[in-house]
């Protein structure tokens, strides 16, 4: 088999299991069983088979058995246990993938006999790193050999946990002992969350899950916000299987019953949706920003005067013309746009930082998952002098994730050292200042640095999985970012809790209207809807072109809140977009009398009387708003084309005149062919279609189409049917010229 084919049988697995077809399901599975050819896994699926049939057998004879569906979900439970195993090992012999490749010589690469042996040299670095620095301070050759063999063990231990196919006694054993609040290595916690986290994105294992659990309540926070973050990725991935794994859903039960853990997964959550901008930022960054700043670096060079800058009195003094140049050139509002986004969170460097990851450093799958330490030996130059500004603020600055810094610092070392020392002094004015900033933020906002590590963390897997030399080896994990409100979990976190309101709110705020639409639609049946909860769901609606759902929840707010201007002005539009225009010409005639003299509402009831053809009337308001605002050239052209179709050619040619003077579209150009032909004058009516077909990129069959679809005027102003094709066929000639 293929490992395509190993795949898609696993996964047919799962789907018969999930629809109670165990029979299909035991039949595909003898295939991945009898592929691998076993004899443990082989005795296993034999004594399930065996089991199943006992079971069907004490079914037909009508033995009532109370513990029936318990015992058939552990049969789907060990069904699905056995699959993730066959695929795992199947997939290790026949896959060409960057992790099985990993995966089938990483064993051969260790620097360790044991994995008890791996914990105790560990353990021993730390102890000796502690008796230099208590005993031997100038022991610096040493302390670099310690750290060096530290160093190579970090991958390994990343290895063993990312890479086994199941946690054994020693290995959980020692990830026990690396968690517990003794350990000394903060390092190695965060990594082994890491590892763990990517082993069960790739296999299904109750037991490491468990596990991840367990890491999700540590008293560390760094730990406890990358398991958390860890938890909601792998948990709306295997959503459908979660129900055949009791022991797990109690867990998530008492863990969904701390608060404290509730509001750090709501944030968590928030975080994750928010990454679906990240692709948008970056583009915008790239096809936007760049571009216009690589433009205008020239111009502000030119402003630059050399001579003024070396004047003492004028060295901090900047060009108010640069802003300008800024403003005028629109990228100050682009750049205001991105520091809101940033302000709210969302990830703006994405862009700058991956065109910084290949370093050496990052050849380390490990290193993309490393908390950012100044003591790493990649880094430590930086931070050798006993100048901590650099340090200080690399460590409170909560806005670059440790890959980026990481990456910046490479890049900071291969600088002359005399930029390195302007850097080093600009970081020191301002890394007290920050550091002051984070206090006061920590004291305003006690989950704020929760927040920030979690964000950290899930930039750092962002940047993994969608930047990493292999990344497409990989299931994107943010493929899942607008699907966890659908899971288990989720419904267990709202129990009790704001969460799901927040995040439609999210979800809106975001324009994520089929997301939004999902949640606003629970609450409706939960609770008592508001008016603004109907509006809400009503918009995302509409901007998901429902418009018949739009309009229900729209008069559904109406009902609860009558005469509100919005609502009202929805509801016509809803009718208006469904083309039933006396329904909407009713409620745009309403919202005008509890508003009125609004231009757009005017407008709206104007254009609704075009479509209902009651074009006279539809001319008489548009000439009562042109008197108000004589210079309005979308005035113009309505006035023009109610003028038209009344026959009132005298009227239509002034204000397309009108039109004409200032930059006419395809349109206007059509409009204008059409009120010459009417006036007899042939070949300017063939000009104004010419420019029009121009306008169109020379298609002229849409041309001859708008031109057959505006007929029935055409005759209705004195044309003959015979003129239109005569003119038609000569705008063909002359395009073909």
């Amino acid at each position: 088999m293929t490992a395509s084919q190993i795949d898609s049988t696993y996964k047919a697995v799962v789907g018969l299991l999930q629809s109670g077809k165990l029979k299909l399901a035991f039949d595909k599975t003898r295939m991945l069983v009898n592929e691998l050819q076993w004899g443990d896994i082989n005795d296993q699926f034999e004594e399930m088979l065996q089991n199943y049939r006992l079971m069907l057998q004490y079914f037909i004879t009508g033995v009532e058995d109370p513990d029936r569906k318990i015992i058939y979900n552990k049969l789907i439970a060990k069904l699905i246990n056995i699959n993730a195993l066959l695929r795992e090992e199947l997939m290790m012999r026949n896959a060409t993938s960057f992790e099985f490749t990993q995966k089938r010589y990483f064993p051969h690469k260790l620097h360790f006999s044991s994995t008890a042996d791996l914990y105790d040299s560990l353990l021993y670095f730390h102890q000796q790193k502690a008796m230099l620095d208590d005993v031997s301070p100038d022991a610096e050759k040493e302390a670099k050999r310690l750290r060096n063999n530290f160093e190579k063990l970090l991958p390994d231990l990343f290895a063993v946990f990312w890479l086994n196919t199941r946690i054994r006694g020693d290995e959980k054993r020692v990830f026990q002992q690396i968690l517990h609040v003794s350990y000394p290595g903060d390092l190695e916690k965060s990594l082994l969350i890491s590892a763990l986290t990517l082993n069960l994105w790739r296999m299904f294992d109750e037991e490491k899950l468990l596990l991840l659990l367990d890491a999700c309540t540590h008293e560390n926070m760094a730990v406890r916000q990358r398991a958390l973050v860890g938890l909601c990725f792998i948990l709306t991935k295997h959503n459908s299987l979660m129900p055949y794994y009791p022991a797990v859903r109690n867990r998530l039960v008492v863990l969904a019953d701390d608060i404290s853990i509730v509001e750090h997964l709501k944030n968590i959550i928030m975080l994750i949706i928010g990454t679906t901008e990240t692709d948008r930022i970056t583009k915008k960054m790239k096809e936007e920003i760049l571009p216009e700043v690589m433009k205008i670096s020239p111009m502000i060079k030119d402003k630059l005067d050399a001579e003024n800058l070396m004047k003492s009195d004028e060295w901090d003094e900047e060009n108010p013309e640069w802003n300008e140049i800024l403003e005028q050139s629109g990228v100050a509002d682009k750049l205001q746009e991105l520091t809101e986004l940033q302000m709210e969170g969302a990830d703006v460097y994405m862009s700058t930082f991956s065109m910084l990851k290949n370093f050496p450093f990052f050849n380390e799958t490990a290193h993309w998952f490393l908390a950012f330490d100044p003591d790493f030996s990649a880094v430590q130059e930086l931070f050798e002098k006993n100048d901590k500004s650099i340090l200080a603020a690399f460590l409170n600055n909560s806005v670059i994730c440790n890959s980026d810094k990481y990456s910046f610092c490479l890049s900071a070392l291969q600088m002359p050292y005399s930029q390195r020392d302007i850097m080093s002094r600009t970081f020191k004015a301002e890394a007290e200042q920050l550091e002051e900033i984070s206090k006061d933020e920590a004291i305003l906002n006690p989950n704020l640095t929760a927040r920030n590590i979690a964000r950290q963390y899930i930039q750092d897997l962002f940047r993994f999985f969608r930047i990493h030399p292999h990344h497409i080896d990989f299931q994107d994990m943010f493929n899942f970012s607008l699907d966890i409100h659908q899971t288990g979990f989720f419904d267990l976190l709202v129990s009790g809790s704001d969460i799901k309101t927040q995040v439609a709110e999210y979800y809106f705020t975001k324009k994520l209207y089929s997301q939004a639409i999902v949640l606003f639609s629970e609450l409706i049946e939960e609770q008592e809807p508001s008016a603004a909860l109907y509006q809400k769901i009503g918009f995302a609606y509409q901007k998901n072109s429902q418009i018949r759902e739009a309009l229900d929840a729209y008069i559904k707010s109406d009902m609860i809140l009558p005469d509100d201007v919005w609502t009202v002005k929805k509801i016509a539009l809803c009718f208006r977009l469904t083309g039933n225009y006396e329904k909407a010409l009713e409620h745009y005639k309403h919202a005008d009398f509890l508003k009125p003299h609004q231009y757009n509402t005017k407008m709206q009831i104007a254009n609704c009387l075009i479509g209902l053809n009651r074009h006279k009337e539809a001319l008489h308001i548009y000439a009562d708003m042109e008197k108000t605002d004589p210079d309005n050239e979308k005035l113009w052209k309505a006035i023009s084309w109610c003028a038209f179709v009344s026959k009132n050619i005298h009227q239509a040619d002034y204000y397309m005149e009108k039109v004409l003077s200032n930059v006419p579209d395809a349109t206007d150009l059509l409009n204008a062919g059409h009120i010459a032909f009417c006036k007899k004058d042939r070949s300017t009516a063939l000009k104004h279609y010419q420019n029009s077909l121009e306008l169109r990129d020379g298609n002229l069959q849409l041309t001859i189409d708008q031109i057959n679809k505006d007929r029935e005027f055409l005759i209705l102003n004195g044309v003959l049917p015979d003129e239109i094709t005569l003119l038609s066929d000569e705008l063909s000639f002359r395009t073909e010229q």
